[in-house]
């Protein structure tokens, strides 16, 4: 073979390879960079994206301002090094997971330039009803598994302490829940504050029954600190929180309810929308959308009103949906039972629209009682899709398909099922 013809193929490969290889390098290092932060993340707590909270491994962490200040700078040097990657020698794979991925830690970053740390509660979501998540309680098998429970609840005091001083810059500024929304929302903090034995709290009731691997006198003495804890620590944490709450941030909190009327409102909404929707729409472009699909919602509405041979107006046919006790279960087990039927109606058809389906099972609860008043209708995850049975007269049943079809199957309790067992896609 004559030198410039081997010449000719050696470059010929170089072309081939080279590319390969820079795409290679491309995807380890964007791996690299999302496995370092998802590490560093879970270990925070509160973070959250469009709504879902994502895993702390049951720590308490720092939540002031200071703190809040070094997760906005952890961001944005990510951000940076994001920006720094050459997205077009990614995989096509990993070119899917770039656009997903930075545009949740823009979204991270964004929430940390509007603080919105400094409003830890929504209409439906609290920091204190939700503890108990954050503790993750549930996964308690060894000795160690149980100290740590127990320290986590130590370090519940200074976690309020930092949430309360985060409410009250939040006020200070403007910056809070509706005081329209909040009324009844200080039952789930008395539920607490107003516990006069430690063991009667939610908190205790993974010490109960602990495994008979620990020795009788290391149970009794991981019981007897977390009884400490909790009547030291806890409840009077909860009963600090309830005079705040009641005294302080109700009659401090804003009285509008537009998200525009926030400090920088306008831009704080546009991001809302950006976060929530994934559209960098103006808000009378995504207003015109929803306009628009509830004038088709209403036709269809009337034809379905048609179908049913109803001869009244619209309006009376709505009343008639309101009213009738047909549509409404008499009891909070009727809700639940009816809403099992249809989860089970679902099992029997989801089989024909999806290839695999997941090992993992969930159940159907009630909402607890402390958040029920103020909770959503209900809420489905990957163990249990919980159902509020309160105020039964406004849970009608015909809303009880699409319901559970978004919150359980084929909707969020699926998605994330299928998701925790997709090992190969980045956590």
């Amino acid at each position: 073979m004559k030198t410039a013809t081997r010449i000719g193929f050696i470059a010929l490969g170089l072309a081939l390879t080279l590319p390969a290889i820079a795409q290679q390098d491309a995807d380890a290092h964007f791996k690299q960079i999302y496995q370092q932060e998802w590490a560093w993340r879970t270990g925070q707590a509160g973070v959250s994206t469009s709504g879902e909270p994502q895993p702390n491994n049951g720590r308490l962490d720092q939540v002031d301002a200071k703190s809040q200040q070094e997760r906005l700078d952890d961001w944005r040097n990510v951000m940076s090094q994001l920006d720094a990657i050459d997205v077009k020698q990614l995989t096509p794979a990993d070119q899917v997971n770039y656009a997903v991925y930075h545009e949740q830690i823009r979204n991270f970053i964004a929430d940390q330039q509007f603080q919105q740390w400094q409003m830890p509660f929504n209409s439906d979501s609290a920091f204190w009803s939700e503890l108990n998540d954050d503790l993750e309680s549930d996964d308690l098998r060894t000795e160690t598994d149980y100290r740590h429970y127990v320290d986590r609840l130590g370090q519940v005091p200074v976690y309020f302490d930092q949430q309360i001083a985060n409410m009250r810059a939040g006020l200070r500024r403007g910056f809070s829940v509706p005081r329209a929304v909040l009324a009844g929302r200080d039952v789930s903090i008395a539920s607490v504050a107003n516990v006069k034995d430690p063991t009667k709290t939610s908190f205790y009731a993974p010490l109960l029954h602990m495994p008979s691997s620990i020795p009788a006198t290391t149970a009794a003495a991981i019981q007897a600190d977390a009884r400490q804890k909790i009547s030291q620590g806890v409840i009077p944490a909860y009963a600090k929180l309830l005079t705040f709450f009641r005294n302080e941030y109700v009659p401090q909190a804003r009285t509008t309810l537009a998200a525009e009327a926030l400090p920088d409102g306008k831009n704080y909404y546009r991001q809302q929308i950006r976060e929530y929707t994934t559209l960098d729409l103006d808000p009378d472009t995504i207003h015109q959308i929803g306009l628009d699909q509830v004038a088709k919602i209403h036709a269809q509405m009337l034809q379905t009103m048609q179908q049913t041979g109803y001869k009244g107006s619209f309006a009376d046919f709505l009343h008639f949906l309101r009213t009738d006790p047909q549509f409404y279960a008499k009891t909070p087990q009727e809700l639940l039972d009816k809403t099992a039927w249809i989860a089970k109606e679902v099992d029997g058809q989801v089989g024909k629209f999806f290839g695999h389906l997941p090992r993992e099972r969930f159940t159907i609860e009630p909402v607890p009682a402390d958040i029920a008043p103020y909770y959503t209708s209900g809420r489905g995850g990957p163990d249990v899709y919980l159902v509020n049975t309160y105020d039964l007269p406004s849970r009608p049943l015909y809303n009880m398909p699409a319901l559970t079809l978004h919150e359980s199957y084929p909707g969020h309790a699926l998605q994330l099922e299928l998701a925790e067992e997709e090992h190969d896609q980045p956590a």
